[in-house]
């Protein structure tokens, strides 16, 4: 399956950006964050519901307007989140030049359908992201980096897929999507009342940048290796099922929640390839990243702009009771309650004591770990909400791959499925581990290897579009 650039171009802000706003300074946070673009994929259908036919020249001239459309919009949509039109000065300032963001039109030769029924990971990984290459990361410059990147693919059906993704050094998840929430918005404003976001530009002046960065050692936990990602999906009633198991325990576990129990399954079983593998357990460090907006006191808004995480560690040692499902949801329980204890026991100086905190849990928790394992979860985030005039998303999917290859810890990043009470998690790990996950029957027993995002709909119709939508 082939995918062909056909277009490249930068979308300018609708308004110029203000003189003392030309320079946007990086949060503290922003600094612990790496030279990197992760990925949101957005898949709409042509058309949603209908029985009325259309021919391919409508087709052609339907795709055409939308792309129009979400270009106009974006345009819009910039002036208000004009980092992201910008490049980076340095690694401390980005350029709010008005240059434009970088905007990319591609053409599938298949259509959704095909696409969907057997998803190819790679062709989500390397050909729908505007990243392909990633030249700048492998070359570690920074310096005139473009903070946001956008690729939109047409299938030959006249689906679409948007990817859109922002420097990671510049903003995070929430702030991809409060973007695209906003996009869309605009997008969408003449079908009804526009809900556009504005971004609040607080946690860079609530948090200024510090000369002494504080790192995450994430370099102790490098590996060599072909790295792979495969997505397993669990339903509804496995992920009642892995509630039930995860309170039937003596550690009094109440009201363990989907991504509690998704994630220390998944841990359990990636810790058995481990073990399997080497022939011997080890000491590995089950790392979840927190969005801190909601956390601190008072909270943040959630279309607070940039990077506002911090990662919650909970060691697993050589014992039993860790390696069991209760015993590890505790664990990740109890490593996000370390935290936010810690972010609202202090203050106005809460997150300044949060940051050099993490020196004492180098001492403490790194040292002892052999492995590592990253979560990071956009579960409840309503991507699948959406929509642009069209309808909304058949599937999304939220990566860490940018076109370049992964080389510290084993990531793993988990979304809601369409229906909203299931899970994905897509696993990027060593290809050896992987192959033993696939055959793991304790993790097959709750999850599906890459089921189709059609669910029990096996197909999708292409040629036929609402009257209203043209």
């Amino acid at each position: 399956m082939d995918v062909e650039i056909i277009s490249k171009e930068f979308i300018k802000p609708s308004s110029p950006t203000p003189l003392h706003l030309k320079t946007y300074k990086l949060s503290l946070l922003d600094q612990l964050h790496d030279h990197c673009y992760p990925p949101v994929s957005l898949y709409y259908p042509l058309k949603q519901d209908t029985e009325l036919s259309i021919s391919s020249t409508d087709i052609d001239q339907i795709v055409s307007k939308r792309l129009q459309l979400l270009k106009q919009s974006l345009s819009e949509t910039l002036s208000s989140f004009y980092p992201l039109a910008g490049k980076m000065k340095d690694k401390l300032s980005v350029d709010c030049n008005d240059e434009g963001i970088y905007f990319a039109e591609a053409r599938a030769k298949c259509t959704l359908n095909e696409f969907l029924n057997r998803p190819d990971l790679s062709l989500v990984i390397f050909k729908f992201h505007p990243v392909v290459g990633n030249e700048q990361r492998q070359s570690k410059e920074i310096a005139g980096a473009h903070v946001g990147k956008i690729q939109v693919t047409r299938f030959s059906c006249g689906g679409l897929v948007i990817c859109a993704c922002i420097l990671h050094m510049v903003a995070d998840g929430v702030t991809l999507g409060s973007f695209l929430m906003s996009w869309a918005a605009r997008a969408g404003k003449n079908i009804g009342e526009d809900t556009s976001i504005c971004p609040n530009y607080e946690i860079s002046s609530l948090f200024p940048q510090n000369d002494h960065t504080y790192p995450r050692e994430a370099t102790a936990f490098s590996k060599s290796g072909k790295f792979v990602v495969r997505r397993f999906v669990f339903d509804a009633q496995a992920i009642a099922n892995l509630k039930a198991k995860a309170t039937t325990s003596s550690t009094s576990l109440q009201n363990p929640s989907r991504v509690e129990v998704v994630t220390a399954l998944i841990s359990k079983r990636i810790m058995a390839a481990f073990k399997a593998k080497s022939g011997s357990y080890k000491p590995t460090l089950l790392t979840r990243v927190l969005n801190l907006r909601p956390l601190v006191r008072p909270p943040l808004s959630e279309n607070s702009f940039g990077n506002f995480v911090w990662n919650a560690d909970a060691l697993c040692k050589d014992h039993d009771d860790e390696v069991e499902l209760d015993g590890l949801v505790w664990k990740l329980r109890e490593s996000f309650t370390k935290v936010v204890k810690r972010l609202q026991g202090d203050g106005e100086g809460s997150l300044i004591s949060l940051c050099e905190g993490i020196k004492d849990e180098n001492k403490e928790v790194f040292a002892d770990a052999k492995d590592r394992i990253s979560f990071s979860s956009v579960c409840k985030f309503p991507f699948y909400d959406i929509d642009f005039g069209w309808g909304k998303p058949i599937w999304m999917n939220f990566t860490s791959f940018d076109g370049s290859i992964v080389q510290f810890a084993n990531f793993v990043i988990l979304s809601d499925t369409r229906s909203g009470d299931g899970i994905e998690a897509w696993l990027h790990l060593l290809e050896e581990d992987l192959a033993l996950l696939e055959l793991d029957r304790e993790l097959l027993g709750f999850a599906s290897l890459d089921p189709t995002p059609l669910g029990k709909c096996s197909s999708i119709s292409h040629n036929v579009i609402p009257q209203s939508k043209l």
